[in-house]
């Protein structure tokens, strides 16, 4: 008897360690989107603070301070943007993981998530710095050209319907199907894991992501916007009738601008 109260005792407690863990993952990345919006928000708020003042380089001429204040402007955006999205997977990851005894992966999962999108904001750093170069986009980022402007909203459009965004989109909106299709052991096979559900998010999301450069990486309403857009796709139950309606809007947009630029 003293036994089996023991055994259920320790097994009570074993269920406890779950959850708290469970719950300080939710509660740390939570923080953490927090505070990369919070960032964000204090950019807009005090542009004449001397970090932000590095992040909007006059002209292409960017000193390594600017090219480096840049780019980790991108990275903490992308984190602040895409972790909400992602939450749900993660967190059927870490319940997969306890099942298989396995509690101690969700660290290599997140950070190659998140290493994607670092490589990804090295890309958009140094296009921004060639769109600024070339006199399309501001020292905010935010398009110069309505041809850039035409072009980037047809992209995103026309990319909404595309065999590769259906199919990313498909991935990222069933974590289940995604983790048990895709299932590694170890701390290696987390970090692979993590690499190809980053790779299917970008897949997902990149051209939206191309549009900050329509409203600029300063324009927070556009940033969140679009932050809203790339979650809503990939948690309502109708996210993919949702991301049609949005590549028509898009497109429609894109065409407004070429016949505004046809007059």
């Amino acid at each position: 008897m003293k036994q089996e109260t023991a055994g259920a005792a320790q097994a009570g407690a074993r269920v406890t360690f779950v959850l708290l863990a469970r719950q300080l993952w939710v509660w740390g990345l939570l923080a953490l989107v927090l505070m990369g919006w919070t960032f964000l928000a204090w950019t807009v708020l005090d542009m004449g603070h001397p970090l932000v003042q590095l992040m909007m380089p006059m002209s292409a001429r960017w000193s390594v301070a600017s090219a480096a204040a840049i780019l980790a402007m991108w990275a903490i955006m992308m984190a602040a943007m895409m972790l909400p999205s992602a939450l749900p997977m993660l967190l059927q990851f870490l319940d997969l993981a306890r099942r298989n005894g396995e509690t101690t992966r969700g660290r290599a999962f997140v950070g190659a998530y998140l290493l994607v999108w670092l490589v990804f904001s090295m890309a958009a750093t140094a296009l921004q710095w060639c769109l600024q170069a070339a006199g399309w986009t501001d020292p905010m980022a935010a398009s110069r050209s309505a041809r850039l402007t035409a072009a980037l909203l047809l992209l995103a459009g026309i990319y909404q319907f595309s065999p590769l965004k259906q199919a990313c989109l498909a991935r990222c909106r069933t974590p289940i199907g995604f983790l048990l299709g895709e299932w590694r052991p170890g701390a290696r096979g987390a970090l692979v894991m993590g690499l190809r559900h980053g790779l299917f998010c970008l897949g997902c999301c990149w051209a939206l992501m191309a549009l900050l450069f329509v409203g600029g990486v300063m324009n927070l309403a556009w940033v969140a916007a679009l932050a809203i857009v790339v979650a809503l796709e990939k948690l309502l139950p109708r996210g993919a009738q949702l991301a049609a309606v949005m590549g028509l809007v898009l497109i429609g947009a894109g065409v407004f601008r070429l016949l505004a630029l046809l007059r």
